[in-house]
């Protein structure tokens, strides 16, 4: 069952006849003779309208011109349709038909008044059988898989039975642990495949594939049980592609993050379980939506700050109001944001069913729109990435492959923008891009949600390049190690920037760091708390391999001078001559910073107006000696400040207190260019 001509809209997509009576039909051609052995029919529950087809006939031809109808003995057989528009309803032929065309003839259907659509969702049951005329038909059959693998969809228990027999089977290279457990208690399976399980080795970056975000999109979750089979199996034969692979990288599969979903989709059978059944968690939550929007945290900040420098690209923090219990959160996220900020990843997959095609970030739109491109500032590497897994993907890159929907994204090369096919607020991709330092793709896998097991086979040959070669990209850009350049200890948290990508990253706890990027000439500046920053020139080539950039950074002395304090250390003279020096320079900016400022405030309040000159010659020969308020002053006449002095102590004398007392007597009277004499005469 297919999804609909609204992307988002998980219930729309029907087909409906154009006219309202008993003579519509819905056709299929095979392509091929075809053993036809039933009709799986869905109503259409849209947000627009809610249609059900009731009864229908079935008509089978090889030409399209004779049409022989399906007979229930002696009569024409009438099948049960939908009582509802979300519920598949199978109905079975008495006995099986070989033909190329079959139609779907509906008879009664819900009338809503005048606007009772007719329109359904179909899948038709049959076995292809081999063409009598193609004496070559062998030449044309899809192949089987050579890999001897475990093809077979597999519920909760067999997928872990799976798991640890391939745990079993190649011990000194896989682990299995727990990232946490659903709703119900259906534990987080990972499969963990490396040279030295259950580490993070200094230099070797850390990939996963995540599968079964929606539970009833099924082929992920089977690929990533194969795809653990396949390496296990390739690892021990010696295959040296999968040696490097392993040997070099630390890879992590979490086949079912929503192991409640699958279940109840997995009940249904692929045929039966819709469109809809299994996508939410047990609680109802779309973990495509669950994860927190930073994006709008980001997008708010750059909005309000006006000094740019200030606003941070990376790293972002999470929003208190979602990091509580009473939080809408699924069990199943908290669990996996918690495996993403205890593992540093660098690069991810995302796999979904029901298109084909491979969406990167942003997932949302900035202003709330339907869909419009909304790039990172690593859209060119994104861009990189998609293009790997839908180019070496045999069915995407088919140019005469059909569109699953009404959107051909052949004409995008099989990769889009996800905010520019659909707003998607709280992704995972967004989250992990603007929270940690992984990059994070979607891959839809097939038209199908659910395909049905016989179709596996061609499913893992469809994908197996795509999923190998898109691990190896996690070897793509720069590594290094950031050190101290005194110690040699690795300095964690160091922020990596790339010169023209607003998007830096962060070492981890040895110091260690990855940046994906394409190739080219890079500036890449390292700093960290407490140390000066360090800038060099890295070159990025376009093998299948990473450029070592290292960094040694220097500590500031005002770090070293913590360091030593700590550890009630002597500090030693070059250090103490160094912290004097600059004390003496702050001291010299600083005062002549102050000296700027007397100046200026001189300049502003003593300028004195040319019509005032007179009137300020006469008040100062009147005014020698005055009592003012109790206090009796002599202003000493020096030049042509002494009115103003008069009058500005004047003003302030008006306060009776002796902090105004205070105040005059600590006063730089020096600055005024006059001499003031208190004398008290009242206390």
């Amino acid at each position: 069952m297919q999804s609909g001509i609204e992307d988002g809209d998980i219930y729309d997509g029907a087909w409906c006849a154009q006219y309202r009576d008993k003579k519509q039909w819905l056709e299929v051609d095979a392509l091929r003779p075809t053993r036809f052995t039933g009709v799986i029919l869905q109503g259409r529950n849209s947000i627009w309208s809610w249609d059900v087809v009731y009864t229908y006939k079935v008509q089978f031809s090889n030409d399209t011109l004779v049409w022989t109808p399906c007979m229930n003995g002696t009569e024409e057989a009438v099948f049960e349709g939908n009582q509802n528009a979300e519920t598949p309803v199978l109905a079975l032929f008495n006995t099986s038909t070989v033909a190329r065309y079959i139609r779907i003839n509906p008879q009664s259907w819900y009338e809503n008044g005048t606007d009772g659509d007719i329109c359904l969702r179909a899948e038709v049951l049959g076995c292809a059988l081999p063409d009598p005329n193609n004496i070559y038909a062998w030449q044309t059959e899809p192949t089987e898989s050579k890999d001897k693998l475990d093809f077979r969809h597999h519920n909760y228990e067999e997928m872990r039975k799976l798991m640890k027999s391939v745990n079993e089977a190649c011990p000194d290279i896989t682990r299995i642990y727990s990232i946490g457990k659903s709703y119900t208690g259906l534990k987080l399976y990972v499969m963990e495949i490396s040279d030295n399980p259950g580490k993070h080795e200094l230099g070797e970056p850390e990939f996963r594939y995540v599968a079964g975000m929606h539970g009833n999109e099924a082929l992920g979750r089977e690929l990533l049980l194969n795809l653990m089979e396949y390496l296990c199996q390739e690892y021990k034969r010696g295959d040296q592609r999968v040696v490097h692979l392993v040997k070099e990288t630390r890879i992590h599969l979490l086949p079912s993050m929503n192991p409640d979903g699958y279940e109840m989709a997995f009940k249904k059978g692929s045929e039966l379980s819709g469109w809809a059944l299994g996508r939410y968690s047990y609680e109802g939550i779309d973990m495509n939506h669950n994860f927190a929007d930073l994006n709008s945290v980001m997008w708010k900040a750059i909005e309000l700050e006006t000094d740019k420098s200030k606003l941070i690209n990376h790293y972002f923090p999470i929003p208190e109001q979602y990091t509580s219990e009473e939080a809408f959160v699924a069990s199943e996220t908290r669990a996996v944001i918690n495996w993403m900020q205890n593992i540093p990843f660098v690069l991810s997959a995302n796999l979904h069913g029901g298109e084909l095609v491979v969406t990167y970030p942003y997932d949302m739109t900035r202003d709330w729109a339907p869909r419009e491109h909304t790039p990172t500032a690593d859209e060119s590497f994104f861009r990189w990435l998609a293009t790997v897994y839908a180019s070496t993907n045999q069915v995407m890159s088919n140019p005469d492959r059909r569109p699953c929907h009404n959107k051909d994204f052949l004409r995008y090369n099989n990769i889009i923008n996800g905010a520019d096919w659909h707003n998607v607020p709280g992704s995972m991709n967004d989250f992990s891009y603007l929270h940690t330092n992984c990059f994070e793709v979607t891959v839809e896998l097939s038209c199908d949600k659910f395909p049905h097991a016989s179709e596996l086979p061609v499913e893992w040959e469809n994908n197996r390049e795509s999923l190998l070669v898109y691990m190896e990209q996690v070897h793509r850009g720069i590594k290094g190690v950031v050190r101290d350049k005194d110690t040699e200890a690795g300095i964690a948290d160091a922020v990596i920037k790339v010169d023209d990508i607003d998007h830096h990253i962060r070492s981890v706890a040895d110091g260690d760091y990855w940046r994906l990027l394409n190739p080219g000439e890079y500036q890449v500046t390292a700093s960290a708390e407490g140390y000066f920053p360090s800038t060099r020139t890295c070159r990025v080539m376009y093998e299948h391999y990473p450029t070592l950039c290292d960094f040694r950074l220097t500590k500031t002395p005002k770090q070293r001078l913590k360091d030593i304090l700590a550890r009630g250390g002597k500090i030693p003279k070059d250090l103490q001559l160094r912290l004097r020096q600059l004390r003496l320079r702050k001291l010299r900016v600083t005062t002549k910073a102050i000296n700027q400022r007397r100046a200026a405030a001189i300049r502003n309040r003593f300028t004195i107006n040319s019509a005032h000159s007179r009137f300020e010659e006469d008040q100062t020969k009147q005014l020698g000696s005055q009592k003012v308020q109790g206090f009796e002053f002599k202003l000493k006449k020096n030049g042509s400040s002494s009115f103003f002095s008069f009058f500005l102590f004047r003003m302030i004398i008006q306060v009776h207190s002796l902090h105004s007392l205070q105040f005059l007597r600590r006063l730089d009277l020096t600055a005024l260019s006059a001499q003031i004499f208190l004398q008290p005469q009242l206390f």
